[in-house]
């Protein structure tokens, strides 16, 4: 019996992903670039991310009000801070809220833990600052019930387990997601933000095993087509070389974080090849009465349907959005003077118009055509 290839429970032909990036401040960026996808009525049937990527994934699927771009925007004035003058120069706008932040803290995002007895023994504290706040401020601006309903964006966010060093995936399609669940891919240990632990797991950042979690987003939907707009928050290149050690860790982390997908694709393609070849021989083993020995060969024929029909679908079109860097400062990640957040995100509104223009050349990438060879 010939084997088709099932069909997902997702409508159309294929489905629609947004997969946003961990960066601190940087993810108004994303707000932006959320903006005018929004304003070209593009829908997405899966939105993901990871760290201050989730958090954007979660306000998307699971904002109050039908105005997702609306509530996003919101949000990050929110968490913008007034006290840094507008008026400064980028680089230094970047230090002065970027040390208010480490010493602060930002009342609507993390909380540092100095003024307490422990503080007299440093080292022993396993994180500096607290991050309910920021629970709290998602819980403003979201209603998780909404990801109880199938019509509404799968949300798909990434943490990472700390006894184990593994992904922990939360899927609102499997999983009752709320904002414990989403606050748990942003606890950044490097930055000393606290970990979550839901049950019996204590969770940090997700950004530490994957920035761009589109591997993921493979593994939850793996028989549906896709198109697949990813938002890149670290630049790939830099064509200057760093003068000091600051901007030497700077681009270090850049690169630790930028958008890794290249590699995944490509595999893609070389499993979609040997999906092709396993297909031609089972047609051939079928239609030639080489299947005297009948145990063997439905075992043979369920580890096709596996391998074959259950991964057959193919990433149709990758569209990266990628933000533009002119300073080079390190903690520019943590700078959420409100000047730099609305920068961000009219950063964001511009290269996501020219992205979808077909102005940035770098941004439009067709994977493969519609035909069912490149599987992955």
């Amino acid at each position: 019996m010939k084997l088709k290839k099932p069909t997902d429970d997702a409508s159309g032909d294929f489905e629609t992903v947004l997969v946003l990036q961990g960066g601190g401040s940087l993810g108004a960026y994303e707000c932006g670039v959320y903006k005018t996808l929004q304003k070209h009525k593009i829908k997405f049937d899966i939105v993901a991310g990871t760290s201050i990527g989730g958090i954007n994934a979660a306000i998307i699927t699971a904002g109050k009000d039908d105005n997702p771009a609306k509530n996003l925007e919101e949000f990050w004035l929110t968490l913008a801070e007034r006290t840094t003058p507008s008026f400064l120069s980028e680089e230094i706008r970047a230090f002065l809220s970027s040390m208010q932040a480490s010493i602060y803290g930002n009342p609507k995002a993390f909380a540092p833990i100095w003024f307490t007895p422990t503080l007299l023994n440093f080292f022993s504290l396993p994180y500096l600052y607290d991050i309910t706040p920021l629970k709290n401020t998602l819980k403003e601006y979201t209603d998780f019930g909404k990801l109880k309903d199938p019509k509404n964006p799968r949300l798909i966010v990434t943490s990472t387990d700390i006894q184990s060093g593994k992904s922990c995936i939360f899927d609102s399609r499997r999983n009752t997601i709320d904002a414990e669940h989403v606050i748990a891919s942003a606890g950044y240990p490097f930055y000393g933000i606290s970990w979550t632990q839901i049950d019996n797991r204590y969770l940090w950042d997700g950004t530490l095993l994957s920035n761009t979690p589109l591997t993921e987003v493979i593994d939850a939907s793996p028989r549906q087509d896709k198109k697949v707009y990813i938002v890149n928050l670290f630049p790939h290149r830099q064509d200057e070389i760093p003068k000091n050690m600051i901007e030497s860790w700077h681009r270090a982390r850049d690169i630790m974080h930028t958008d890794k997908t290249d590699h995944t694709v490509r595999m893609s393609r070389v499993i979609s090849r040997q999906l092709a070849l396993i297909k031609e021989m089972h047609d051939i083993i079928e239609s030639s009465n080489l299947n005297k020995d009948k145990e063997k060969f439905s075992l043979l024929e369920l580890e096709y349907h596996r391998l074959a029909c259950e991964r057959g679908a193919i990433i149709r079109q990758i569209i990266r959005i990628t933000r533009k860097e002119d300073v080079h400062f390190l903690f520019e990640d943590a700078d959420f003077s409100i000047a730099t957040i609305k920068q961000l995100i009219r950063n964001g509104e511009v290269d996501a118009e020219n992205a979808l223009a077909g102005k940035d050349k770098t941004a439009n990438a067709k994977i493969s055509s519609h035909k069912k060879d490149t599987k992955y």
